[in-house]
Protein backbone atom coordinates (compact mmCIF):
# COMPACT_ATOMS: atom_id res chain seq x y z
CA UNK A 1 0.00 0.00 0.00
CA UNK A 2 2.91 2.36 0.72
CA UNK A 3 4.08 1.93 -2.87
CA UNK A 4 0.79 3.19 -4.27
CA UNK A 5 0.60 6.19 -1.98
CA UNK A 6 4.31 6.83 -2.40
CA UNK A 7 3.72 7.06 -6.15
CA UNK A 8 0.59 9.22 -5.78
CA UNK A 9 2.49 11.66 -3.55
CA UNK A 10 5.49 11.82 -5.91
CA UNK A 11 6.00 14.27 -8.72
CA UNK A 12 5.13 11.57 -11.24
CA UNK A 13 1.91 10.82 -9.38
CA UNK A 14 0.94 14.49 -9.41
CA UNK A 15 1.57 14.74 -13.14
CA UNK A 16 -0.42 11.54 -13.71
CA UNK A 17 -3.40 12.93 -11.77
CA UNK A 18 -3.26 16.23 -13.65
CA UNK A 19 -3.08 14.49 -17.03
CA UNK A 20 -5.86 12.06 -16.08
CA UNK A 21 -8.05 14.97 -15.00
CA UNK A 22 -7.45 16.84 -18.25
CA UNK A 23 -8.15 13.70 -20.30
CA UNK A 24 -11.43 13.09 -18.43
CA UNK A 25 -12.50 16.70 -18.88
CA UNK A 26 -11.69 16.75 -22.59
CA UNK A 27 -13.22 13.34 -23.21
CA UNK A 28 -16.36 14.31 -21.35
CA UNK A 29 -16.79 17.62 -23.13
CA UNK A 30 -15.72 16.72 -26.67
CA UNK A 31 -15.85 12.95 -27.18
CA UNK A 32 -19.01 12.13 -25.26
CA UNK A 33 -20.77 15.49 -25.24
CA UNK A 34 -24.06 14.40 -23.65
CA UNK A 35 -25.16 14.79 -20.05
CA UNK A 36 -22.99 11.79 -19.17
CA UNK A 37 -20.04 13.60 -20.75
CA UNK A 38 -20.58 16.63 -18.56
CA UNK A 39 -20.67 14.40 -15.49
CA UNK A 40 -17.39 12.77 -16.56
CA UNK A 41 -15.90 16.23 -17.11
CA UNK A 42 -16.95 17.26 -13.60
CA UNK A 43 -15.41 14.08 -12.18
CA UNK A 44 -12.21 14.98 -14.05
CA UNK A 45 -11.94 18.11 -11.94
CA UNK A 46 -11.17 15.97 -8.87
CA UNK A 47 -7.85 14.45 -10.03
CA UNK A 48 -6.92 17.71 -11.75
CA UNK A 49 -7.41 19.74 -8.56
CA UNK A 50 -5.75 17.04 -6.44
CA UNK A 51 -2.65 17.14 -8.63
CA UNK A 52 -2.51 20.92 -8.77
CA UNK A 53 -2.99 21.42 -5.03
CA UNK A 54 -0.76 18.44 -4.06
CA UNK A 55 -3.32 16.43 -2.12
CA UNK A 56 -4.29 12.77 -2.23
CA UNK A 57 -8.01 12.22 -1.75
CA UNK A 58 -7.64 8.48 -1.12
CA UNK A 59 -4.85 8.63 1.48
CA UNK A 60 -7.16 9.33 4.47
CA UNK A 61 -9.00 6.08 3.67
CA UNK A 62 -5.74 4.27 4.50
CA UNK A 63 -5.09 6.38 7.59
CA UNK A 64 -2.50 8.55 5.84
CA UNK A 65 -2.27 12.36 5.65
CA UNK A 66 -4.29 14.24 3.01
CA UNK A 67 -1.63 16.80 2.04
CA UNK A 68 1.25 15.83 -0.24
CA UNK A 69 4.24 16.88 1.89
CA UNK A 70 2.88 15.16 5.00
CA UNK A 71 1.99 12.07 2.96
CA UNK A 72 5.49 11.86 1.46
CA UNK A 73 6.99 12.15 4.94
CA UNK A 74 4.69 9.47 6.39
CA UNK A 75 5.35 7.04 3.53
CA UNK A 76 9.11 7.60 3.86
CA UNK A 77 8.94 6.94 7.61
CA UNK A 78 6.92 3.77 7.10
CA UNK A 79 9.31 2.54 4.44
CA UNK A 80 12.33 3.26 6.64
CA UNK A 81 10.86 1.40 9.60
CA UNK A 82 10.46 -1.84 7.63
Amino acid sequence: MNGLFGFLASGGGRVTRIVAGIVLILAGLFAIGSAAGYIIALIGLIPLAAGIFDVCVFAPLAGLPFKGPALRSEVAQRSASK
